[in-house]
């Protein structure tokens, strides 16, 4: 599939590529318009109002109307929202109709917002669902243009966001701060960000972003955080990003982070008295056809993950890597906790007595066995020679986790393979057809998941960053993806390089993988195509093996 962003906007039936600035002296609407969590019979809406002379409560309107126009179905509401919200504006709209699309927009002191354009999950029989997977948008790296991407398409039922929605850091010489756009687009405010202003800041300058508004009115979406919306690599009790003794409180740091992540992004409040980081674990049914479940291996139970530099000391001029792997093989460590794992089980055993042609799993990071590329070994003398100083001294981990049998992520599942093999068996007892999906690493990934045994247990399709960094880009003109893919027997095709998200259309007899990328980020003007395509069919009570299409 080749899309050209000059497609015409009639394709989604409203101007919501082009979000309106609504003003006026009192208030504007300047972060566009959401909707996500759809259900059979509801959807939040969501929208951030900005008053000319903060302070004070406003009063609000909401309109969501279907699409086709037909007697019966409009919804309205009204409510106040103020600056212990932020003034952002968050609405469970309940009583729609199963698989029905709906126009929404507010208003406040007379002023509208944008229009967007939702749609509730089908019930029943369903032919086949389309979405649109994304993750890693850095806003300093380049211009969101796969988000426009995923605003243009001709159908997308629903974005799936697998997090790092939002990054952290700061002001120049920080992460993204060297690209050829980061000039006209620095990170606001210009810190590392880590009080509950400076979160709600910073959420703020990715709404403003025109593609993204567009991507929001376009579709609804089911987010989930990975680090960055707290810190890098976080865990439980920390992150790599997280200096208590210049940085304050964890749990202070990551409260503040979680509560501008549910007053900005379009998912559903957590249950009175439940916990925010539970209201992440969550399930949607595509009719008969499918269900997602949203997995979170974050903040409610990860152990701190391993290190090179913490776990494996030097001795005389080498590395003791005994307490490393005695690390990594304990079977008590965690991604997620038994809670979890116990639900998880529940939703897959209940989508399989449904009779559902696939369980969908939305996952932070990648989940199969991926070894390191050992620069020295499997780069050309001329590759190896081009590679500038300080970037072989930042690839010398991976230099001696190639040597040692380490894998290439600790902060991935790599890092804790008893708890991936517990999930395995999850899959397994349920006799699930789990498609994984998987954010994270800023790459593309088709791969085949084994358990210990090597018996195929599920397929997964990993997601590009929207404009993040891959690790492709190291030594120009050389994809280290191919390097990966040979290395791994796991892993059937990876790019390191392209940008972009992964469209996934399901039907009854295949799930299907479209690797979408743009041409560019750092200019305004590209277009989008299909890197590759890989298929996944039904195998009796699991999925079949990945074809290229």
């Amino acid at each position: 599939m080749t899309i050209d962003r000059r497609q015409a906007l009639a394709l989604l039936g409203l101007g919501a590529a082009t979000p309106a600035a609504a003003q006026s002296s009192a208030v504007s609407f300047k972060h566009g318009v959401a909707s996500g969590d759809p259900r059979q019979d509801r959807v939040v809406l969501w929208t951030r109002v900005t008053p000319a002379k903060p302070g004070a409560e406003l009063a609000y309107k909401w309109t969501l109307n279907p699409v086709d126009r037909m007697a019966g179905g409009s919804k309205s509401g009204s409510g106040v929202t103020g600056p212990a919200r932020d003034y952002t504006i968050k609405v469970d709209a309940t009583g729609l109709d199963a698989g029905r699309a709906y126009t929404f927009e507010f208003e406040v002191a007379g002023v509208k917002s944008p229009m967007g354009r939702t749609r509730t999950l089908p019930a029943g029989p369903t032919k086949d669902v389309v979405l649109a997977v994304a993750s890693c948008s850095l806003f300093p790296n380049g211009y969101f243009n796969a988000y426009r991407a995923i605003a243009d398409l001709p159908r997308v039922d629903a974005v799936l966001h697998l997090g790092d929605y939002i990054y952290e850091y700061g002001g120049p010489g920080s992460y993204g701060m060297d690209s050829a756009v980061a000039g006209v687009r620095p990170h606001d405010p210009p810190h590392e960000i880590l009080t509950l202003a400076d979160y709600r800041r910073r959420h703020a300058q990715y709404k403003s972003d025109p593609d993204t508004q567009a991507a929001h009115a376009r579709a609804p979406w089911i987010t989930v955080w990975d680090d960055h919306e707290t810190a890098n690599d976080s865990w439980m009790h920390g992150a790599e990003n997280h200096q208590a003794g210049k940085e304050g409180d964890w749990a202070t740091r990551k409260a503040a982070a979680l509560k501008a992540y549910f007053e900005w992004m379009p998912i559903r409040e957590p249950a009175a008295g439940g916990m925010l980081e539970d209201a992440a674990m969550r399930s949607f049914d595509f009719g008969d056809l499918a269900s997602l479940i949203m997995v979170e291996t974050r903040l409610t139970a990860r152990d701190q993950q391993a290190s090179l530099k913490e776990d494996a000391p030097e001795v005389d001029g080498k590395r003791d890597l005994t307490k490393l792997k005695a690390k990594l093989a304990d079977p008590k460590r965690r991604m997620m906790g038994p809670k979890q794992e116990a639900w998880i089980g529940g939703e897959l055993d209940r989508s399989v007595k449904a009779g559902h042609a696939w369980q969908v799993i939305g996952n932070e990071v990648v989940m199969a066995r991926v070894m390191p590329v050992s620069p020295k070994r499997d780069l050309t003398p001329e590759q190896y020679a081009s590679m500038p100083e300080d970037v072989k001294k930042k690839m010398a981990r991976f230099e001696v986790a190639a040597a040692s049998g380490l894998p290439a992520g600790l902060d991935m599942w790599d890092g804790y393979p008893a708890d991936r093999e517990r999930l395995y068996d999850v899959f397994k007892a349920a006799k699930a057809r789990p498609v994984v999906v998987s954010g994270d690493s800023h790459s593309f990934w088709a791969n085949e998941l084994s358990d210990a045994a090597g018996k195929r247990v599920a397929v997964e399709f990993g997601t590009t960053g929207i404009t993040s960094p891959g690790a492709g880009e190291i030594v120009p003109g050389l994809n280290t993806g191919d390097l990966i893919a040979k290395a791994n027997p796991e892993v059937l095709w990876n790019d390191q390089v392209g940008k972009g998200f992964v469209l996934l259309t399901l039907t009854r007899d295949q799930a299907k993988a479209e690797m979408m990328t743009v041409s560019t980020i750092v200019s305004r003007e590209f277009t989008t195509r299909a890197a590759k395509t890989f298929v996944a069919t039904p195998d009796g009570t699991g999925v079949s093996g990945l074809k290229e299409a």
